[in-house]
């Protein structure tokens, strides 16, 4: 058995509706009744009450996993500056706040 099978032994649900149903709450911020509601569409009908163990269990692991995954200060962003080239001059767009270009 591989170890994300283990984790997640004993459970009703598949791993993988546990992890979809945790990474939606932790991704996105959404309350228990929002997360039902995302996956009800889905067939997948789970109850807030059955939901609540698993963000206590695993929601900080995910957490933990998407504030890594997040660009650090400072960091050059691709979307930062364009430049925009047209029959004319030539013209630099970038974003508010953007000192750096």
């Amino acid at each position: 058995m591989s170890k994300k099978t283990d984790t997640y032994a004993g459970y009703r649900y598949p791993a993988e509706i546990i992890s979809h149903a945790v990474w939606l709450y932790v991704r996105f911020t959404l309350s228990f009744r929002d997360v039902e509601k995302v996956l009800a569409p889905r067939g997948i009908i789970v109850s807030p009450e059955n939901f609540r163990p698993w963000t206590l269990k695993f929601g900080r692991s995910y957490a933990h996993a998407l504030r890594h995954r997040q660009p650090k200060r400072g960091d050059k962003s691709s979307t930062a500056s364009t430049r925009a080239s047209t029959t004319g001059p030539n013209y630099r767009i970038s974003r508010p706040g953007n000192s750096k270009y």
